[in-house]
């Protein structure tokens, strides 16, 4: 498979470009694994068409039983493909794949471990990483506050990939399904990809509109009370058609 792979990557082999955690995989990919592993990598390049990330700056991921995929340490989104599936289980240890894991695994495993998310999405986001620079906290300035169980903290500043911005990121996602990472970017998770990734682009949304009203000169923008927000969580919560989930 390395041979078959080394025109891709411009005559080297892929494991060389991203590091080698085994040389032989745990065990095979299952069709479930298989489908999963194809809307990770469209959600990973979606962050990228849709000016989230910019290069490999961002991680995803989806959970798939005891198995968590993972978007590859340092690999370009459009070169993956389906001989590139990477997947740990809730311990960390690597079942599926040669490439290294995302440095950030720590984060995505925490999630996991303590919520019911089944996905989660991981983005360096302009104006969101902007707001984490400012603020403890992103001013309630849209109801859609509450699609995300409320105003959204500001985890404070860790190291990457460490366990203590896991920690600083947990705290900060207590009752919430997104936060902001100070001087770093935005995690949001949800039940799936699609709403993982949702979620991050109303926060960055909900960044941008606060940025964009805070910048008119002698004018400060109306906040929401916490009830307000309250009030429009709870309607959102039956919000879109039935038997779909939510955005």
């Amino acid at each position: 498979m390395a041979e078959q792979r080394r025109d891709q990557w411009g005559g080297r082999d892929a494991r060389e470009s991203a590091g080698v955690v085994g040389e032989t995989r745990r065990r095979s990919v299952s069709a479930d694994e298989a489908h999963a592993w194809g809307a990770l990598v469209a959600t990973a390049r979606r962050t990228v068409a849709d000016g989230l990330v910019v290069g490999t700056s961002g991680n995803v991921s989806v959970r798939v039983g005891d198995t968590v995929l993972v978007t590859p340490s340092g690999v370009p989104y459009d070169r993956l493909a389906p001989a590139d599936t990477v997947g740990v289980d809730l311990d960390g240890r690597q079942v599926l794949g040669t490439l290294l894991p995302t440095s950030e695994l720590p984060m995505h495993l925490a999630v996991y471990r303590s919520t019911d998310a089944h996905a989660v999405v991981h983005t360096h986001a302009v104006h969101a990483t902007a707001v984490s620079t400012l603020v403890p906290e992103l001013p309630s300035v849209h109801y859609m506050s509450g699609a995300l169980g409320g105003p959204v903290r500001v985890a404070p500043y860790a190291t990457y990939g460490t366990e203590e911005l896991a920690e600083n990121m947990l705290h900060a996602l207590t009752d919430r399904s997104a936060c902001l990472l100070q001087n770093h970017g935005t995690i949001a998770y949800g039940t799936s990809l699609d709403q993982a990734f949702d979620r991050t682009a109303q926060l960055e949304w909900m960044c941008r509109l606060w940025l964009t009203a805070s910048s008119v000169p002698g004018l400060s923008p109306t906040l929401l009370t916490g009830e307000q927000v309250a009030e429009a969580g709870e309607r959102l919560r039956g919000y879109g058609q039935r038997g779909r989930a939510a955005g």
